[in-house]
């Protein structure tokens, strides 16, 4: 084995050619191999030659890719006749050559599903939500004594704890449902406080974006009413930050080491229901033609079909005049009878009634006796809360294209002793008589608001 000339067997029992045996021997490079580029001068070897042939075995334990680099900046230059895809391993997409995974890793998003938009949260409207909200704790006060050269005795400077911050709801007029808002909110707690009679920092107030007409209810007790954009109510108070040992200095204790936490914040479960607020609401049975109303006279765009309890939340679209006044007109579920029972989720619909200043009875012209309707629809409303059937109202009968329907116009009207706007939402006929009286429900709503001295809801 120790002639040049011999043959030596391989890991796998096959013989190596004297020319291979003498490429994987490592030997020392003089300075004639060196070319003019300063380049190593490798012999050209005639047999193929795999990735392992060319690096020593005491490199064999690193990475290939790495070892790759450093072989393609400059210390082997390939033959004319040995082309660098013979060395490569065959890849069907090349990539750079980096040291590690480390820049894999960098823009490596981290798992977790990715926060809604506030388009795709309004189709999930939400009028009901617990909360359990805590205020932020305070920091803790320092016990700690003045230290500078020459002053042996320089008294304590412990500084106090900041405050916790506040849970407040306020409420935002972009936000349109109580779907953005989680089950649970914590409070930024206070920083502790330092020595040199440096107090903590106290805790940011945490902000929770409530739509206008939420209702803040602690069991069964109303605690506030957010009726009006800008409105704030503190759910929960932070904690007072603790007191250092500069606090407790006093004639007979001039030296104090007392220094006292800071206190948790307040602990509150809240329900916030949602009153959505309107001018105008629109009550019918279901499949009366409220949704299809409402797209014709406003940009609003609830859903139409041709089966009962279609719109399952209600739906506010906006209706403008020449004077560039708005009016809201909101669109409510059908109402079934036995509804003030909670039949058909009739409390969850009912309650959106309470904050419309008017009320928009539609009944369906192509059923019989389509009097009784409105006779259902305000025993409804009578039973759910005294009063709310008696507000200014006006009476809608729709699908006046259909050839049955105007046959039942003058018996409804002969009934009622009052006026029927006839009208068809399909085809829009007598759309403009329903606009006008609208207008001047308005206009009699806001005469008696600023009347009473009130600001008369604004859109």
């Amino acid at each position: 084995m120790g002639a040049r000339g011999s043959m030596s067997l391989s890991g796998g029992g096959q013989r190596e050619s004297p020319d291979v045996l003498a490429w994987n021997t490592p030997r020392r490079l003089s300075s004639a191999s060196f070319g003019r580029s300063g380049l190593a001068q490798v012999p050209y070897c005639p047999v193929p030659l795999s990735l392992g042939d060319m690096i020593p075995g005491r490199l064999s334990s690193a990475r290939p890719w790495t070892m790759l680099e450093g072989i393609m900046r400059g210390a082997v230059r390939t033959p004319a006749g040995l082309r660098l895809s013979r060395l490569l391993p065959q890849q069907g997409h090349p990539r750079p050559l980096s040291m590690g995974c480390v820049d894999c890793t960098k823009h490596r998003e981290p798992p977790g599903k990715k926060p809604l938009s506030e388009k795709k949260l309004k189709k999930h409207f939400v009028d009901c939500r617990r909360v359990l909200v805590r205020g932020g704790g305070g920091g803790s006060g320092m016990s700690c004594f003045h230290s500078e050269p020459r002053k042996e005795f320089g008294g304590p400077d412990g500084g106090d704890g900041g405050s916790g911050g506040h849970v407040i709801l306020r409420v935002d007029r972009q936000v349109k449902s109580l779907s953005s808002v989680r089950s649970q909110y914590q409070g930024f707690s206070g920083e502790d406080g330092g020595s040199k009679n440096c107090s903590g920092r106290g805790g940011a107030a945490l902000y929770i974006r409530v739509p206008v007409g939420t209702l803040v209810k602690e069991g069964d007790k109303v605690i506030a009413d957010l009726s009006c954009p800008g409105d704030e109510y503190i759910a929960a108070h932070g904690g007072a930050g603790g007191k250092g040992n500069r606090f407790f200095l006093a004639n007979d204790n001039r030296a104090p080491v007392t220094c006292t936490p800071g206190e948790p914040g307040q602990e509150r479960v809240l329900h916030l229901e949602l009153k959505t607020v309107a001018h105008a609401g629109m009550v019918g049975f279901p499949n009366a033609g409220k949704s299809s109303l409402l797209r014709v006279i406003s940009n609003a765009k609830p859903a139409v079909a041709s089966y009962p309890f279609t719109t399952l939340k209600p739906h506010v679209g906006i209706v403008h005049y020449a004077d560039h006044q708005q009016l809201a007109v909101a669109d409510i579920p059908g109402i079934i009878q036995g509804a003030h029972q909670n039949r058909g989720l009739g409390l969850s619909f009912l309650r959106h009634l309470e904050r419309c200043r008017f009320l928009l009875f539609v009944v369906d012209l192509a059923l019989p006796e389509p009097w009784t309707q409105l006779e259902h629809l305000k025993y409804e409303l009578e039973k759910y809360k005294e009063g709310l059937s008696s507000r200014p109202h006006v009476v809608i009968g729709n699908k006046i294209d259909l050839p049955q329907a105007r046959a039942h116009l003058a018996p409804l009207q002969a009934h009622l002793g009052q006026e029927v706007i006839a009208l068809s939402a399909l085809t829009g006929e007598n759309l403009e008589q329903l606009l006008l009286h609208l207008k001047v429900l308005y206009d009699a709503y806001v005469e008696a608001e600023l009347g009473q001295g009130c600001q008369p809801l604004r859109w």
